[in-house]
C-alpha cells in the first residue's frame, strides 16, 4: 500500500477531525447534565437517571461542521431506569417530567436560549467558545419481552450469540409526539437502542490491531478519538465528501446512519485507511438488501434505515437514485485525489470536494509533491450524473 495514498487521505482527515478539546467540552456538558438530574433536590433523583451519547459521538465518527463557527450536534439519551413504566406515565407525562427538569438546568446553568421541543427530544443551546446544541430524548428501558424478541431478532441475522444478548439488553422505549398514543397509557411504545448499536459497531471494527484498545473502552465514554480505526476514518471521509456534493440539495443526501451501518457491514478488518476505503466503497451497495428492509438496523432488524426510499411524500428526492450517485462519485474522487502528484491540484480537489483548504505550499512540503502540474495536462474531471446500478439485479 503506497505511503503517500495513506497520508493524504490522513492529511485530509486532520482537518476534518474534531478538535479534542470539543469531545472534551462534549463530555463535563453529558456528565454535568447527568450529575444534575441525580442531585438530591431534583425531581428526577429517585429515577435512577443514565445520561449517555449517542450517534456520531459516540461512534467516534463525527466531523467538523462545514461552515466555521457553526454548532456541534451532540446526540442524549436520558433514560430513567427506574420507577416509570409504560402502565404508569404515558410517553408526553415522562417527556414533561424531562422537560421540566431541562429547564431548572437551562436557567440553572444561564443558557439564555429557550428550551425547544422535537418530535422525539428536547434540544438545550449551549453558546459559548464552542457552541453545541445538545438533542436530549427521554427513554425508559425496553420491557424483557420486547428485548427476548429483540435478541431472537438479532440473533436470527447470522450476529454472535453474545453480541445480540448484549445489545438487546440495552434498548430503550422513547417519546416521540406523532405516536397515536403518546397522550394515552400505552405498551406500544418506539423503539430504540443506541448503546445496542455501538456494541455492535465496536465489533465490527475490531481486528488484531485494535481489539485491545477497544475492548478496554466504555460504552458511556464519549470515544477513544485520539485511537480511531481505518472504519471510523473512512466514515468521516465518506461523510464530508457527501456533506459537499449535497451542500445545496440536503433533502436528498444519503443519510448518516445509512453510511455508517453499510460501511460498518462491508468493512473487513484491513488496518489502513486506503485499503479500508476501497473495499467499502465497493461492497458498500452489496450490502442493500434486494427487498424491505433493505438497510436494517443491526440492533432491531425489522426497522429499515432506507425506509424514506419508498415513501411517496419523498419520491421527488430520488433517495435511492441519489445513494447511487454518491458511490460512484465518491469512488471517482478518491482515486482521484489519491492518485495526484501535483500540491496546486491537489489543494485545489481538497477545496472543492471537501470544503479544505490547506494550501499548496504545506501540502506539497508535507507529503513531497511536486508543484507546477499544468492544467492543460491533468485528467479530466469527472462527475457522475446519472446512477449505474450493476449491483443490482
Amino acid at each position: 500500500m503506497p505511503k503517500k495514498e495513506e497520508a493524504i487521505l490522513g492529511t485530509l482527515l486532520e482537518q476534518l477531525d474534531l478538535p479534542d478539546s470539543a469531545y472534551e467540552r462534549a463530555k463535563k456538558r453529558y456528565e454535568d447534565l447527568g450529575e444534575w438530574f441525580n442531585k438530591d433536590n431534583s425531581s428526577l433523583k429517585f429515577h435512577n437517571v443514565h445520561i449517555f451519547p449517542q450517534g456520531s459521538f459516540m461512534l467516534g465518527t463525527s466531523i467538523r461542521p462545514v461552515k466555521e463557527g457553526a454548532e456541534y450536534d451532540l446526540d442524549l439519551a436520558c433514560k430513567l431506569r427506574e420507577g416509570i413504566s409504560k402502565n404508569t406515565h404515558t410517553q408526553k407525562q415522562l417527556k414533561e417530567l424531562v422537560g421540566n427538569e431541562l429547564e431548572t438546568y437551562r436557567k440553572a446553568r444561564g443558557i439564555k436560549e429557550s428550551l425547544e421541543e422535537k418530535h422525539r427530544c428536547w434540544r438545550l443551546e449551549y453558546r459559548d467558545d464552542i457552541s453545541f446544541h445538545l438533542d436530549i430524548v427521554p427513554a425508559i428501558p425496553s420491557d424483557e419481552l420486547k428485548k427476548s424478541k429483540l435478541f431472537e431478532s438479532i440473533n436470527n441475522t447470522g450476529t454472535s450469540e453474545m453480541i445480540a444478548k448484549d445489545a438487546s439488553e440495552t434498548a430503550v422505549s422513547i417519546t416521540d409526539d406523532r405516536d397515536p398514543f403518546y397522550t394515552s397509557l400505552s405498551a406500544d411504545w418506539n423503539i430504540s437502542n443506541p448503546e445496542g448499536y455501538g456494541i455492535w459497531f465496536a465489533e465490527q471494527m475490531k481486528t488484531e490491531h485494535n481489539r485491545f484498545i477497544l475492548e478496554k473502552a466504555q460504552i458511556d465514554d464519549v470515544p477513544i478519538y485520539k485511537h480511531k480505526t481505518p472504519l471510523q476514518r473512512c466514515i468521516q471521509l465518506l461523510k464530508r465528501h457527501r456533506d459537499i456534493m449535497y451542500f445545496k440539495n440536503e433533502d436528498s443526501k444519503p443519510i448518516s446512519i445509512i453510511i455508517t451501518t453499510l460501511a460498518a457491514r462491508a468493512y473487513n478488518g484491513e488496518n489502513n485507511i486506503v485499503g479500508a476505503l476501497t473495499n467499502i466503497l465497493e461492497k458498500m451497495p452489496k450490502m442493500l438488501n434486494p427487498s424491505t428492509p433493505r438497510v436494517p438496523n443491526p440492533v432491531n432488524p425489522e426497522e429499515d434505515f432506507s425506509d424514506r426510499w419508498d415513501m411517496e411524500e419523498c419520491r421527488h428526492l430520488k433517495l435511492e437514485d441519489n445513494f447511487f450517485i454518491w458511490i460512484q462519485q465518491a469512488q471517482e474522487d478518491f482515486r482521484s485525489i489519491t492518485k495526484t502528484n501535483d500540491a496546486v491540484e491537489l489543494n485545489e480537489k481538497f477545496n472543492k470536494k471537501f470544503a479544505v483548504n490547506i494550501g499548496h505550499e504545506i501540502l506539497k512540503k508535507k507529503l513531497g509533491l511536486s508543484n507546477g502540474t499544468s492544467f492543460s495536462n491533468r485528467p479530466k474531471e469527472h462527475t457522475i450524473q446519472q446512477p449505474v446500478r450493476p449491483w443490482k439485479q
